[in-house]
């Protein structure tokens, strides 16, 4: 059974005029949901207990009090506003509801609609549109429910730097990255980067070059990314799903279909107890509307 988790707050988050993640993406995802029938509910916010698990309490505390005093710019691309910080906790707290639900076995997948997005958001630094990493908790928190091995599999265009970081000497999650290199946040993403300690090997980058398009970019996902999760065997799959690989997207080049997402999504199906998508990049509104859609159809079939 497939869940998808949404709430009005993912549509208020508004980085201003001109911004690629805008509002209007809430509203792409919304589209394909209805149209998709699927089951929806309301996502909760995450609890302070289930966000320091990623992130200190100091770096939150900071976060909220920015919002709070009406937000502003973090970076020139993160910008914070009245609403920001509630809405990504509730974008955190849809992860762990699907996680919950997947692991009561309610679900077989979940699929949440939040933003902003979280894959770039260190455990003490907010970048690249994200001030929450929402994949990271929601993998934190089925650790948490006592699940021995955990995976993220992060199939944006661009290198969840955040996600690495938060578990790079953690043997018990391994993170999977498929995406376009050399290409922001620029300063990671390489091959060479594995893990360190007791966590070396339980990091996978798969850094794929601009324009290298559907047949081979699937060709990496099946002989190199899905093997790897599939011999690690998690407890349970949640992906970053990042949309700007869509072969129509402004911001990046890796040319896939609405197709190539359904197919990666329907190939993880029998990996753990079941998936937990986490909505990350996606900037061209058809492409995303059309793309979440095809997820959304393959993960129901």
């Amino acid at each position: 059974m497939l869940r998808c988790y949404m709430h009005p707050l993912f549509g208020e988050h508004d980085p201003g005029f001109g911004h690629p993640e805008r509002p209007a993406r809430y509203a792409a995802v919304q589209a394909a949901v209805r149209a998709s029938g699927a089951s929806v509910a309301e996502a909760p916010a995450a609890r302070r207990e289930e966000l320091e698990r990623v992130h200190p309490a100091a770096y939150l505390d900071a976060l909220e009090a920015f919002a709070d005093r009406g937000g502003g710019a973090l970076d020139p691309d993160t910008i914070v506003g009245p609403m920001t910080f509630e809405a990504a906790s509730h974008a955190a707290g849809a992860g762990v509801a699907a996680v919950d639900a997947i692991l009561d076995g309610e679900l077989t997948a979940g699929f949440c609609t939040g933003r902003p997005p979280g894959h770039h958001a260190e455990p003490q630094r907010p970048m690249g549109f994200c001030l929450i990493n929402s994949a990271a908790v929601a993998a934190a928190h089925a650790r948490a429910r006592g699940v021995e091995r955990v995976a993220v599999l992060d199939w944006d265009a661009h290198h969840g730097n955040g996600t690495q970081r938060a578990f790079y000497a953690d043997p018990s999650v391994i993170y999977v990255s498929l995406h376009q290199w050399p290409f922001y946040p620029w300063t990671t993403g390489a091959a060479e980067e594995r893990g360190e300690g007791d966590g070396e090997g339980a990091n996978l980058n798969i850094p794929l070059p601009a324009g290298i398009g559907e047949r081979r970019y699937l060709e990496a996902f099946s002989e190199v990314a899905l093997p790897a999760l599939e011999v690690f065997a998690p407890g349970l799959v949640v992906v970053s799903a990042g949309f700007d690989g869509h072969r129509d997207d402004p911001l990046c080049d890796l040319g896939l279909s609405p197709q190539a997402f359904a197919e990666m999504a329907s190939a993880l199906d029998g990996i753990g107890a079941g998936r937990a998508f986490v909505l990350e990049g996606g900037y061209d509104l058809a492409g995303l509307e059309a793309s979440v859609g095809a997820v959304l159809d393959a993960v129901a079939a």
